[in-house]
């Protein structure tokens, strides 16, 4: 399905650093709507910090934000079994496949005729994975998927300029535990 200039868009954001350059490169083209449902995100209180963020974001710069109740349990529920998976890995692809069916589901309900994600504008998430990812929950959905490659033409570099002009709270880890747990394996000497 391809999406037409002028589309409601949805656009799933997993923090507001990664917000930005999307946001940008989407608002001149779509009528958008950011939406916040991150139930990986582990402990709850990064949960909310990331939330208000992204809402103090969308207040100074004019975007409604949407977002989900937090629900841990039920994204533990769908990787069960991939604990163990490296960052990237199975348990990676079943969290992106999770939040884009309910970015699919929660713009379908608001009348939004296509969705899209900010997850591909980091450098360390498979573009083509999460595109291809996001084209099969749309055809089973119904709602159109605005593929991209947000880090191309240095767009993740585009991210954190604006996220330090905006003083954003940047974190250190995807969300999870799991990749929580990673990262301070890497920090370590």
């Amino acid at each position: 399905m391809s999406v037409q200039a002028g589309a409601r868009l949805l656009l799933h954001a997993c923090c507001a650093p990664c917000g930005t350059h999307p946001f940008t490169v989407l608002r001149d083209a779509f009528d958008v709507v950011v939406y916040f449902d991150n139930p990986n995100i582990f402990p709850e209180s990064e949960h909310e910090a990331r939330l208000r963020e992204i809402r103090a974001l969308g207040e100074r710069w004019g975007f409604a934000v949407e977002d989900a109740p937090y629900d841990h349990g039920a994204w533990l529920d769908r990787v069960a079994g991939l604990e163990d998976e490296p960052e990237g890995g199975g348990r990676c692809g079943e969290c992106f496949r999770f939040r884009l069916e309910r970015t699919a589901e929660r713009a379908r309900r608001l009348g939004r005729t296509a969705f899209a994600t900010t997850l591909t504008v980091s450098p360390h998430k498979d573009a083509s994975r999460i595109n291809r990812i996001g084209a099969e929950v749309a055809a089973a959905s119904g709602v159109a998927f605005h593929a991209d490659d947000f880090k191309k033409q240095d767009g993740f570099r585009k991210s954190c300029v604006l996220s330090r002009e905006a003083g954003l709270y940047r974190q250190d880890y995807c969300g999870c535990e799991f990749s929580q747990r990673e990262a301070q394996k890497r920090r370590r000497p």
